[in-house]
């Protein structure tokens, strides 16, 4: 497993390096009127394919390593697997790809490529939901497979995106998804399951190399095609990993991956309130929020460190409420109702405080 994480930093970090060298296109075209934009000059967001490429050699590595190698890892991933795994991720990381490049890519493009993905991982792995651990109505659930297979489709096809939308600061999006991946990790590990153990721990290691390059400079930027391979293959171990091991509560992933997934949902409400497409940009997200309400001007210096150490001060505060929520989905991963509780503790603590940061109310001591 050390040996995964490092190959793949190791490549991540070099094919950051080249991007940062080669690409300026991207960032050049990502155009200084955009809300969600919050750094001087132009940088490349192409990390996602530079994470793309670790990915592809740390699941090679894992598939021939000691077949092939003689380096035992007692992983043992079919190549098949392997693949459908690398195809279904491919096709998502196509479609941001495409729009980090030309930025001309509508929402409903965009939500196609993720859509194809997780209908490419339905069919070809078999994924389906079997259980929301809720006994009043899993007889209706398990009567019919579309309940299960629908939900599915729907997580596939919705984290991408809700990575997308937090993916606004250096650092934030990366950690989280680093932090959920050592999550799915140890939860795999528990059960027995090292392979799909790998399968995350090879993303988490791309994550960490792209890091090094993201924060705290903000050199390369992940883009959507970054997102959307974080939230593709997150999706698909969740769901694998509560679909083979029934102690595994359907709500460890939910807990888990809530603050992304609650950040999207709430502001499709939000926008709706307002009459808005979902589609429509804007800069009132939570994080946004905290950028222009909680971390004020850092330091007397010119406007472009400035806006970079405001940007690089932000992501703590979020990396801090994604903790919260990840601590009690790893203590409590086989035990649905306590779950449940902090599922439902978390979604009131975000709203309580989104509307304190709207309505001016935060606490003095989390002012800078």
């Amino acid at each position: 497993m050390l040996i995964v994480l490092i190959l793949c930093s190791a490549v991540s970090c070099l094919a950051c390096a080249m991007v940062f060298r080669y690409d300026s296109g991207s960032g050049r075209r990502y155009g200084f009127s955009m809300p969600q934009r919050f750094h001087a000059g132009y940088v490349s967001r192409l990390g996602g394919v530079a994470m793309m490429a670790a990915c592809t050699v740390g699941w090679f590595w894992i598939v021939v390593a000691e077949r092939y190698v003689s380096i035992p890892n007692q992983i043992r991933m079919p190549a098949d697997k392997a693949l459908t795994l690398w195809a279904v991720a491919l096709v998502a990381v196509a479609g941001g790809v495409a729009e980090d490049i030309t930025h001309r890519l509508t929402p409903r493009w965009r939500m196609a490529f993720t859509v194809l993905a997780a209908a490419l991982a339905i069919w070809l792995l078999g994924l389906a939901i079997p259980s929301l651990g809720i006994a009043a109505i899993q007889p209706a659930w398990s009567g019919s497979p579309w309940p299960g297979i629908l939900l599915a489709v729907f997580a596939v096809a919705g984290l991408p995106h809700a990575f997308n939308l937090i993916d606004g600061y250096n650092g934030l999006a990366g950690i989280v998804a680093i932090i959920c991946c050592f999550a799915l990790a140890y939860v795999s590990l528990l059960v027995g399951d090292r392979q799909l153990a790998g399968v995350v721990l090879v993303l988490a290691g791309a994550t960490a190399g792209f890091l090094l390059w993201n924060y705290p400079f903000g050199l390369v930027f992940a883009g959507d095609g970054g997102a959307y391979l974080w939230g593709v293959v997150i999706a698909v171990a969740s769901v694998q990993l509560v679909q083979r091991y029934p102690q595994v509560s359907p709500w460890f992933p939910a807990l888990l991956l809530i603050y992304p997934v609650w950040e999207t949902v709430f502001s499709i409400y939000r926008k709706a309130m307002r009459g808005q497409s979902p589609g429509v940009a804007d800069a009132l997200h939570f994080h946004q929020l905290i950028y222009r309400r909680i971390v004020r001007g850092v330091f007397d210096d010119n406007e472009a460190r400035r806006m970079l150490m405001r940007n690089n001060a932000t992501a703590p505060y979020l990396w801090g409420f994604t903790v919260l929520t990840v601590i009690p989905a790893v203590l409590f991963w086989n035990n649905t109702p306590v779950l449940m509780a902090f599922t439902a503790l978390f979604i009131g603590s975000y709203v309580w405080a989104y509307v304190s940061i709207v309505r001016f109310k935060v606490p003095r001591w989390l002012r800078r």
